[in-house]
């Protein structure tokens, strides 16, 4: 009898068994005869026969639950198993002594350094596995395969990179315990091992999202004749517990979509998160293969070992199938954290036939039924059908058990994920269980395992990795490429003042900014401009005929504004990534664009331009990451400001985003009023990231009010670098009353407002400073203050910028922006002379109106900038009270009026 038939028999009745068993031996024979191919064919046109007859067939993207790779088709594996088992062995024993040894002598003040054994205990087959057979390092024939660890992970990839002389015993008694320099970091960190890990996966859910443009980016450089990356793989590790973030999910559909068959993620399906099962009640393997298969990824089940193999076999009524389809994740995890006598009752015991199937094997011989992820035949098999799967991503949902050999107390047990401490009763039974060369006097000191570099274990383990390149993971911190920054008089055009009558906004000077780049023959090639579908709310139209839209299959239809010069134009070959209404998508493909000088050796030059609102309130998780990356290029926050988006209101209008990039050390922020400051920026930018390759990207906002532009003054330029420069002056250093207004922005233009407003109607002369960033002012001041701090006996000690600017001046500071108060109040520390210091922002939520009326409501228009300066005079007693009310009375300004921070 075949192994198709009665397949579930047992769950259901079968009212004609002889037709059954009729249509099952002429599928067997479909599939011995003409392959699965043919099989699959046919089946789905008795599918399409039977539902467009009016037969209800209800959809399933799940399959049995069993492995997707039958035994007998899976390839031999080629290595030498006892030896991998070995090596697997002590990385694992090296993993868990650096854990318990870091927590082991905490000081009394210091708290637990934290760690974790059993992510990798339940990875280890699988890492294993790609290390010595699957994973590329760079070499001049291969670009090298990427690799998303699991964070969780790291303490097995220090434990091997150990076995391989890459790290000293010396690093890992210092893990997690980097501030003296010498310690290795708890997950993933390139911006803290910058040779060593290629990318940050902890926060959860990101690595996931990452991977999928990453793998993306790939193609898109190949397509593009940038880089040869038809070799190269991304392989992705992740919790199935991490899958529950909608980061892990949320691109599925792209890498389906675009066909990225470089891209294997191994979805670690141990059935445990920190607090409990990830699905009790459910099965987690099967959900993640419905969302996977039916946004059409291949997959591949790995759920049993060679162990149960002959029990499947065996089962000729499908009852052994159909226990396995209803035991739940929550049973599941139970059975492996008891022993073979428990899952012979509560497993096997559900059914007297299967009683009877595992009647002749000893409790022993039950419990060493193994889980697939753990067998590696099996992961070898899972590995190559995935690496050569073509037109399709492949996901590998691997079943494992949380905290594999750590014992009674550790394994797939509750508390496991958090797991750092072990008893010596733990210690010697995680010994016998993997045969650790260590004797019991010296159990107690945990000393890590590494065999002679002459052992046969050694000299395999080189091996493998000579034969595939290298040693993985590491990271380039430099490409090897160069390039020259543009001199910033390519940017002429947006340095001159505007013609007359002439107004634009610095969103429009971004673009000619843009498009000069796109001129110069060497960058222009590594311009990567990325759009969440806003092209047209920013003017970027222009670039879809002009540089094309990335799609891989080309543009497969008649676009319907043709007949338009700036049609929407997609190409194979195409430089735009238009990535469609996704913003966390979009900055996936930033980061791989800004890091591919480490991934990929090429050195690129990606702009995001987006609503600022929908950035760093929306991403901030990833452009967190994108700093420990190193990233290196610039975000453009578009329609920025609370009061410039007139007409959108409460959820689009950004007021903190420059709060918010300020908290990332390397991410350098602007907020420009005028286009040529906007260019110096970018030149400087340019000269930062791609000529020297610093590690720093840059956050600049931009707006979309047209106005007239000034062009840059000569010398100016220091000053827009560093922060601030004096824009204009009018009146006497003398006059009595003299005021200082800064700004930034499209408040600046507010400003400029409120000085004639001061001199005409009150008599107060001023100096106007505009304000190019707040940030780095702060940044610079800070600094300055730690020298005084550290250094007390120093001489010629740093004076902060703003210091140097403002001293020397007169009168009191107001500062008016377009964001919230605690932006312009940054640099309040630096003041010189304890003067007054007055800031006014946009505090509270945003709402729809007229911009004047908006500017009104958040109390920064130029009548109230006019009125905090006449207020900062009187309180310096140069002019009297009266005066503000007056001014208050003149300007039909409502004191009664609601406050905007609770509006």
């Amino acid at each position: 009898m075949s192994s198709l038939e009665k397949v579930g028999a047992a769950s259901q009745a079968d009212i004609d068994a002889v037709e059954t068993q009729e249509w099952l031996e002429a599928l067997q024979a479909v599939l011995e005869q003409e392959g699965p191919e043919r099989a699959h064919f046919l089946l789905e046109r008795l599918i399409d026969l039977a539902r467009r007859s009016g037969a209800h067939i209800p959809f399933s993207p799940n399959t049995a639950y069993v492995n997707t790779i039958p035994p007998g088709l899976e390839p031999a594996h080629p290595g030498n198993l006892a030896l991998e088992a070995r090596i697997r062995s002590y990385v694992r024993w090296n993993a868990m002594a650096m854990v318990v040894k870091a927590n082991r002598h905490s000081p009394p003040d210091g708290g637990d350094l934290g760690g974790h054994i059993a992510s990798f205990a339940s990875l280890a087959t699988m890492i294993g596995c790609g290390q010595n057979h699957f994973w590329h390092a760079e070499t001049e024939d291969h670009g090298g395969d990427l690799v998303y660890f699991q964070g969780h992970s790291s303490p097995g990839v220090y434990g091997r990179a150990f076995l391989e002389g890459r790290l000293s015993e010396d690093q890992l008694n210092n893990f997690r315990q980097e501030v003296d320099g010498k310690g290795l970091s708890s997950y993933p960190h390139p911006k803290l091992m910058p040779d060593f890990w290629q990318f940050p996966t902890v926060s959860m859910g990101l690595g996931p999202i990452m991977a999928i443009y990453q793998a993306r980016f790939l193609k898109y450089l190949h397509a593009r004749g940038i880089a040869d990356t038809s070799k190269r793989k991304v392989w992705v590790f992740c919790g199935d517990g991490e899958m529950d973030e909608p980061e892990s999910l949320g691109a599925i559909s792209l890498a389906a979509r675009e066909k990225l068959d470089n891209l294997i993620f191994v979805v670690n399906c141990n059935l445990q998160r920190l607090d409990g099962p990830v699905r009790g009640n459910g099965k987690i393997i099967q959900e993640l293969e419905g969302d996977f298969r039916g946004s059409g990824w291949n997959v591949i089940k790995l759920l049993w070992g060679g162990y149960w193999d002959p029990l499947l076999a065996r089962d000729k009524e499908g009852i052994l199938r159909r226990i396995m389809e209803e035991t739940v994740d929550g049973e599941y995890q139970a059975y492996k954290a008891n022993d073979g006598a428990y899952v012979r009752e509560k497993f096997f015991g559900k059914h007297p036939k299967l009683l009877e199937l595992v009647s002749r094997m000893s409790d022993e011989d039950v419990w060493r039924l193994n889980r697939g992820g753990h067998d590696p035949h099996k992961v070898y098999a899972a590995f190559s059908s995935a690496v050569n799967h073509k037109g399709q991503p492949t996901v590998i949902l691997a079943k494992t058990i949380k905290g594999y050999g750590m014992g009674h107390v550790g394994q797939a047990k509750n508390p496991s994920h958090q797991q750092k401490k072990l008893d010596l009763d733990t210690i010697r039974e995680f010994r016998d269980r993997f045969n650790i060369p260590v004797p019991d006097d010296q159990l107690e000191a945990l000393p890590y395992v590494k065999p002679p570099e002459d052992s046969p274990e050694m000299k395999y383990l080189h091996e493998r990795r000579q034969a595939l390149g290298g040693y993985l993971p590491k990271r380039r911190p430099r490409a090897t490429e160069q390039f020259k920054a543009p001199a910033l008089e390519a940017f002429k055009p947006v340095l001159e003042p505007t013609a007359e009558g002439r107004e634009i906004s610095t969103t429009q000077g971004f673009v000619r900014i843009l498009n000069q780049i796109l001129r110069d023959k060497a960058l222009a090639p590594r311009v990567v401009p990325i759009l969440a579908d806003e092209s047209r709310t920013f003017g970027m139209e222009g670039l879809f005929r002009q540089i094309g839209i990335y799609a891989p299959e080309g543009q497969k239809y008649t676009p319907v504004d043709k007949d338009q010069v700036m049609y929407y134009k997609e190409s194979a070959d195409g430089q735009l990534l238009q990535e469609g209404i996704n913003e966390a998508g979009a900055f996936s493909s930033w980061i791989a664009a800004a890091t591919s000088y480490a991934s990929n050796n090429r050195i690129m030059i990606p702009f995001y331009i987006y609503y600022s609102m929908f950035g760093f309130q929306r991403i901030g998780d990833l452009a967190w990451a994108a700093g420990d990356m190193q990233a290196r290029g610039f975000l453009l926050g578009g329609t920025a400001g609370r009061t410039t988006l007139n007409g959108e209101g409460l959820q689009h209008e950004d007021g903190h985003s420059h709060i918010m990039s300020a908290l990332i050390p390397n991410c350098v922020s602007y907020d420009p009023t005028f286009a040529h400051e906007l260019a110096v920026i970018i030149q400087n930018g340019l000269k930062r990231m791609v000529e020297d390759q610093e590690n720093v990207f840059y956050y600049i906002t931009v707006m979309n009010e047209n106005y007239a532009q000034p062009g840059l003054k000569a010398g100016d330029e220091e000053g827009i670098i560093k922060g601030m420069y004096k824009l204009k002056s009018n009146g006497s250093d003398n006059d009595k009353l003299r005021v200082q207004l800064m700004g930034s922005g499209t408040i600046l233009r507010e400003v400029i407002a409120a000085q004639d407003m001061l001199e005409k109607d009150w008599g107060v002369s001023s100096d106007i400073w505009s304000v190019t960033s707040f940030t780095e002012l702060r940044r610079n001041g800070l600094d300055c203050e730690r020298q005084r701090l550290l250094r007390p006996d120093a001489k010629d000690l740093p004076t902060p910028y703003v210091t140097q600017q403002l001293q020397g001046t007169k009168g009191p500071i107001v500062v008016s922006t377009d964001y919230v108060k605690l932006f312009g109040d940054q640099i309040r520390p630096f003041v010189p002379d304890n003067r007054r210091f007055t800031v006014l922002g946009t505090d509270g939520f945003g709402r729809s109106d007229f911009r004047a009326k908006l500017r009104e409501h958040f109390e920064v228009d130029r009548r109230f900038v006019t009125v905090a300066a006449l207020r900062s005079l009187a309180d310096d007693g140069l002019i009297p009270l009266e005066k503000v009310a007056e001014a208050v009375k003149k300007y039909g300004i409502n004191p009664d009026k609601a406050n905007p921070q609770y509006a």
